[in-house]
């Protein structure tokens, strides 16, 4: 649908959407699997909204439908629990308010910037599901790791 005469576009940000790993390691020596995250399911599209340099973009603030309620959430995780970073136009009301409430800087990324950055990203998670334990897979392991081998 285009906007009509005397409307105004529909807002756009380019951000990077991501989807959470549908099995990450967890527990004593990550032996134990589990699905998704506490908070969000193993698949879900969720929408980078803020990298925290400082730690090296080890945790991400991001913006997607919560495991339990369905509905939008804004919440910190770790960048290995991530994956399929990828630059997408973000047209969606919702996602664009809860942006805005964040107060992340209001920094407008170009497409790329956000492609550059996503890029960046995937590679930072692949190291850091591969550095994050120190001990071998368990077996039979469905982590994301292995099921992309």
């Amino acid at each position: 649908m285009t906007a009509g005469a005397g409307e105004a576009p529909a807002a756009q940000r380019w951000l990077i959407a991501a989807n959470v790993v549908r099995w990450r390691r967890y527990g004593e020596g990550g032996q134990e699997l589990r699905p998704g995250t506490k908070s969000y399911r193993g698949g879900s599209k969720v929408y980078v909204i803020e990298t925290h340099a400082g730690v090296g973009h080890e945790q991400l603030t991001t913006i997607g439908r919560g495991r339990h309620t369905g509905t939008y959430v804004t919440i910190d995780m770790a960048t290995r629990n991530l994956h399929t970073f990828r630059a997408v136009p973000v047209h969606s009301p919702t996602v664009l308010r809860l942006y805005e409430e964040a107060d992340v800087g209001g920094c407008r990324r170009s497409r790329q910037d956000a492609e550059e950055l996503a890029s960046r990203l995937g590679r930072l998670a692949v190291e850091y599901r591969t550095t994050h334990w120190a001990v071998p897979h368990p077996v039979p392991c469905r982590c994301h790791e292995c099921l992309t081998r």
